[in-house]
């Protein structure tokens, strides 16, 4: 469990309650602005400032999105909150920082939409929404006063409350909603904004040191809420940028989100072995909407002279990612659809944060098969049912599409994909009705809001949180069935299947009575931490212990990466000795992270 829903709880003990008064915080007034300063009196804010005051935001999260990640109640090795509300801010802030003649409209939709599309995990989401909340609340003004900021706030909390199916208190909409009230209750006040703005900061400070008193798995690991830190990070560069703390803002012009899969494995080529040099990217200015056809020859050409690539197109622009031998080239046939803006090239082989990448033929080969495959399928007629299921690890991907999956997302636990790679899904499968496995907690919220902006097919989002959920769920699918049918079964399925995991701890913490240590072996079930110990295998018959009863008929066993078929079968063996009556099943999973995922049924 974490500190907000599907996220991270985050910071360290009491003194942490305090976060705002570390090393690098400014959110005493006297620290802030000088009395001269404020006897200045700013009372709105303009279009350019709004403009630099939110990319200020964006990098202070992202300098301290490693802090957040580390500040974890839950100590698997997925710490992700600082990370998901880094890369979706971050989506936005390239957005907003193209804007050369900002109006308070122009960045209130750049803030909007790239957040949306770049939001990634539940922590990410609720980060989005409270963006969409506010943004839609300044968006017709001409400039941001105290009466604005406080009904942006308002609009902001609203908006993320109802995208939350069950809000929980102590989590980073309590610390918003506590800003949100600060900022109505001294609208009318003789502050200026300066004094304002602080004042709110101060009081979303003061309720986050109280989520430990709202949330109990908190307060025994003596933490604060990491959704709520990350919120907090976002305003407080927002501050220093108004006080002058912080004057020059640095964003990363490198999509994160892009990071290949060789780079988040950790697999080193040398830069001699790089098959396609250059990493380039453009925007074009779409003299006209791209037809269907259009786009497809457009990724068709660029694939012919490349790969890695990433191309999303709307009614007025096409961004464009490609790594190519030939930037010259790509750039000419774009050139045809309209003019471009925002040309980059990088020598790949010579920037040392390049050199981590995958195998450049065997990503080619893979997306050239998913292209004519996608190719292939656009030219049958669109089948009643579709699915998209979210998962990691060669094995448990053959799993997933010899039950009928169409389309996997590769993601997890270390890397929540975004919105807009659940939207890339969606428009691949070609299908009425898509129903979409999230099977990661984390995600479910980023598959609703696809599911959401999505206008042309019937999108359902079954809720799985695990991966054997997932696979519980596909098992129930019945072809001859209705869509109703199918969710109804679906969803008896997963529900009615008992799922676990073990992996390992990644830090000291005290959490469910337990006192775990960095390094110790963890079995989780579907309520928590079930047993610790050092070794993989007797944790994971501890887990099983608690798992299995009179009336279980199947256990299922997904190994992963660090386990070999011999290992796994030694396992199964002791298990089926210690429950005769239990079928026991073990199957190659290949996930990382995770020395097992459990089903029992």
């Amino acid at each position: 469990m974490r500190g907000q829903p599907g996220d991270a709880g985050s910071n360290q003990g009491e003194a942490a309650k305090k976060a705002h008064l570390r090393p690098g915080s400014t959110h005493h007034r006297e620290t802030c602005v000088n009395k001269e300063e404020k006897s200045v009196g700013i009372h709105t804010i303009d279009a350019k400032t709004f403009q630099r005051l939110f990319l200020a935001g964006a990098n202070r999260i992202n300098e301290q999105k490693e802090y957040i990640n580390e500040l974890n109640v839950f100590p698997v090795p997925d710490g992700d909150t600082g990370t998901n509300m880094s890369l979706t801010i971050l989506s936005a802030a390239r957005e907003v920082e193209k804007l050369s003649e900002p109006t308070i409209s122009s960045v209130s939709k750049a803030i909007s939409s790239g957040s949306l599309r770049g939001a990634r995990g539940n922590s990410g989401v609720i980060l989005s929404q409270l963006f969409r909340g506010f943004t839609k609340s300044v968006s017709k003004s001409d400039s941001m006063g105290k009466k604005e900021i406080s009904a942006g706030f308002t609009r902001g909390v609203e908006t993320a409350y109802k995208a939350v199916m069950k809000p929980k208190e102590g989590t980073i909409l309590t610390v918003a909603k506590g800003m949100a009230d600060k900022a109505a209750e001294l609208e009318n006040s003789e502050l200026d904004l300066i004094a304002y703005c602080e004042e709110i900061v101060a009081y979303g400070y003061e309720v986050l040191s109280k989520t430990p008193d709202m949330l109990p798995v908190l307060k025994e690991a003596g933490v604060v809420d990491s959704g709520g830190q990350g919120l907090m990070e976002v305003v407080q560069g927002i501050l220093d940028a108004m006080t002058g703390k912080v004057t020059e803002v640095v964003i990363p012009t490198k999509p994160e989100a892009a990071v290949s899969e060789a780079s988040a494995q950790g697999e080193y080529i040398p830069p001699e072995d790089i098959k396609f040099g250059y990493c380039t990217e453009f925007i074009i200015m779409l003299k006209a909407a791209l037809k269907e056809k259009e786009e497809q020859e457009l990724k068709d050409y660029l694939l012919g002279i490349g790969d890695s690539l990433v191309l999303v197109a709307d009614d007025e622009i096409c961004k464009v990612h490609v790594h190519t031998n030939h930037p010259g080239q790509a750039f000419e046939k774009a050139l045809t659809y309209g003019p471009l803006s925002n040309m980059k090239v990088d020598n790949m082989r010579l920037e040392h944060e390049e050199k981590l990448i995958k195998d450049a033929e065997k990503v080619a080969a893979r997306q050239r098969e998913e292209e004519a495959a996608a190719r292939a399928a656009a030219q049958e007629p669109p089948k009643k049912i579709g699915f998209i299921a979210v998962s990691i690890g060669e094995g448990l991907g053959e799993i997933f599409k010899s039950l009928g999956v169409d389309y996997l997302i590769e993601g997890g636990q270390t890397m929540n994909p975004s919105t807009e790679d659940v939207l890339n899904a969606i428009a691949q499968v070609n299908a009425e009705n898509v129903f979409i496995l999230p099977n990661n907690k984390n995600i479910i919220l980023a598959a609703e809001q696809a599911r959401d902006m999505t206008k042309d097919k019937h999108v359902i989002v079954l809720p799985t949180k695990t991966i054997p959920q997932g696979i519980s769920a596909m098992v129930g699918y019945m072809p001859e069935a209705d869509v109703e049918e199918n969710k109804e079964a679906m969803e008896e399925c997963y529900q009615e299947v008992l799922t676990g995991q073990v992996t390992y701890a990644v830090r000291d913490t005290a959490i469910n009575g337990k006192t775990i240590h960095n390094g110790d072996i963890m079995g989780i079930d579907d309520s928590g931490i079930q047993a610790v110990g050092n070794d993989v295998s007797e944790t994971t018959m501890a887990l099983l212990n608690t798992m299995v009863d009179e009336d279980s008929e199947l256990v299922s066993l997904y190994y992963g990466e660090g386990i070999t078929k011999e290992q796994a079968d030694v396992l199964a063996s002791e298990l089926e000795r210690k429950f005769p009556d239990v079928e026991i099943e073990a199957n190659f999973g290949g996930q990382p992270i995770y020395y097992y995922m459990i089903s029992v049924e």
